[in-house]
């Protein structure tokens, strides 16, 4: 039976959740190629002379990277943050998330969990604030940190750099019409997983990043975005569309009615019959 307004439990915006790979390969501040963690100096070298943090990593995974680097205890670096004088937005109350910006970090001799948290902090910081962001976030009626929070959705849910902006406009395309996000990465990041497959009983989980259930963005940023996702949470192209879907691998369908994404998630169905097609929801 044909239905004018689909029931809020079928509209399944995304399939993809962002998996964190990591490979060896060189890296640059801010690429979002897959990295390796650490760069040692030599193979006889036990301690790495960098740090590497690619682009969409959470918060959590940042301190457990720090800890590892610097051989310090499970924990230490997300115990630091208190007294790591990070200089955070208001609206972040003291929570890095979003701004431990990804990048190759120098691990000096005399290193600490609290100076390369700062040191990322502040590269995002100048990263953030400078104009073109401020600008461009005043453009859409959004402050920075709301801009910051968007570009970590993006970066979560994007398949490719081409994808980003599109990703963008449906998120600003559908906050501009009261309707929920509804985005599979938040789902992931309130139960702390990354999957390409998210149940409905996921989508009922009781969380303020369950944005199948809240309107609006999640409180805080859902990883730490790079310059690519932020471009594009400032920037989108223009376009009417509500629903994305990622057929196969290269192939993010984009549709401006529910009509036009059930014809998308139909071939994604059939994709993944036929084992053509990556594991989805």
């Amino acid at each position: 039976m044909q239905m004018n307004t689909p029931p809020r439990s079928t509209i399944r915006l995304t399939r993809r959740g962002r998996v964190a790979l990591i490979a060896t390969g060189a890296v640059v501040a801010g690429t979002a190629v897959a990295v390796p963690l650490l760069s040692l100096a030599g193979e006889g070298d036990a301690r790495p002379t960098s740090l590497v943090i690619p682009e969409g990593w959470r918060s959590g995974q940042i301190y457990d990277a720090v800890d590892k680097a610097l051989a310090l205890p499970a924990g230490t670096t997300k115990k630091a943050i208190p007294k790591a004088g990070l200089k955070l937005p208001n609206d972040a109350e003291g929570n890095p998330e979003g701004y431990l910006f990804p990048a190759t970090y120098p691990l000096k001799e005399k290193a600490t969990p609290e100076s390369l948290l700062s040191f990322m902090v502040n590269i995002a910081n100048r990263k953030f604030n400078g104009a073109p962001v401020a600008a461009g976030a005043q453009r859409n009626a959004m402050n920075v940190y709301q801009a910051v929070t968007i570009a970590s959705i993006v970066q979560a849910e994007a398949a490719s750099k081409a994808d980003m902006g599109k990703v963008a406009r449906v998120i600003f395309n559908r906050l501009e019409r009261g309707m929920p996000l509804q985005m599979d990465s938040t789902i992931n990041y309130a139960l702390n997983r990354s999957t390409l497959r998210t149940t409905t009983n996921d989508t009922r989980v009781d969380s303020p990043y369950n944005s199948y259930q809240r309107m609006g963005l999640p409180p805080t940023p859902i990883d730490n975005p790079g310059e690519d996702a932020m471009r594009a949470a400032i920037n989108p192209p223009p376009g009417d569309w509500l629903y994305f879907v990622t057929v196969k691998p290269g192939d993010t369908r984009f549709a401006a009615t529910y009509e036009e994404h059930q014809r998308n998630v139909a071939e994604f169905n059939a994709a993944q019959k036929s084992g053509s097609s990556q594991p989805a929801k």
